[in-house]
């Protein structure tokens, strides 16, 4: 009784084995975006919260004949049938279905490559006798090319995520670099308005003492006429053609510079 139990069981296992291999593995997505690989079997899929059946894939054994011609060593050309079985593993499921496209073309053009690579060095009788290491040959080749189209898939995913980091790393530097710029350029700037104003009032400190009876407003007027004449000086030498439709004359200096003061004193006055 324990023998047939034991017989009873072990039939079972095969008869779930070859169900497993015989039935289609549907593979789930959500929203788009893969989820699982389900097992043979009857499933509630719930689409009103965006999951649904993306594909099926068959794990039975299937072959593919590929018939090829070429030639022999002794120039004798040949067709050569070539019969691949092969199927997707239930633990790669996922890989085949959505690394690999178009399988049987691609395993038809592998078999082609090792055939006419193999052929060609064998004469006639050789190729009869040896059709065991052609064989052989050609499955070698599937499975390190199999292999190869999964693990391309693998190093594309980390490239990008790599390249993308980078990215990220070189835009980080280059807004760290303006900002650098932007803050040394501003330094710049203020270090320049501050040597102006400490270089006028130490004209106008030297101009009142060494000409006694002067106050800092004439002292002002006069470096103002003084800036105009040199600002004009510049224009002209400028081999740049531009216009500049300014006030022409000293007079127009005293204008600006009530403009300014009247400006000083609205500010003053607001404040207070």
């Amino acid at each position: 009784m324990r023998e047939r139990e034991g017989e009873g069981e072990e039939e079972r296992e095969q008869d779930t084995m070859t169900l497993e291999w015989h039935c289609p593995m549907p593979s789930r997505e959500n929203f788009g975006k893969f989820d699982d690989v389900l097992e043979p079997g009857c499933h509630c899929v719930r689409w009103i919260f965006g999951s649904q059946i993306a594909g099926k894939l068959t794990l039975r054994l299937q072959q593919l004949d590929v018939k090829c011609e070429t030639k022999t060593k002794d120039n004798v050309f040949v067709n050569v049938v070539a019969s691949v079985q092969y199927r997707a593993l239930a633990d790669k499921a996922s890989d085949a279905f959505y690394k690999l496209s178009n399988t049987r073309a691609q395993i038809q053009a592998y078999v082609f490559d090792v055939i006419r690579a193999t052929v060609p060095k064998l004469l006639l009788d050789d190729a009869f006798e040896q059709k065991n290491e052609i064989a052989k040959a050609v499955e070698e080749e599937l499975e390190k090319l199999s292999m190869n189209e999964i693990n391309a898939a693998a190093r594309l995913r980390v490239a990008a995520t790599e390249k993308a980091e980078a990215e990220k790393i070189l835009q980080i530097k280059r807004a760290e670099g303006e900002a650098e710029s932007k803050y040394l350029s501003g330094q710049g700037i203020a270090c320049q308005r501050q040597a102006i104003v400490d270089g006028l009032r130490d004209s106008v400190l030297g101009f009142s003492v060494n000409v006694p009876g002067t106050t800092a407003k004439d002292v002002m007027d006069m470096v103002l006429v003084t800036q105009y004449f040199d600002t004009m000086k510049e224009i002209g030498a400028s081999s740049k053609s531009s216009a500049v439709f300014i006030p022409h004359g000293p007079g127009a200096v005293r204008d600006v510079a009530t403009q300014i003061r009247d400006g000083l004193l609205q500010g003053h006055a607001s404040t207070d």
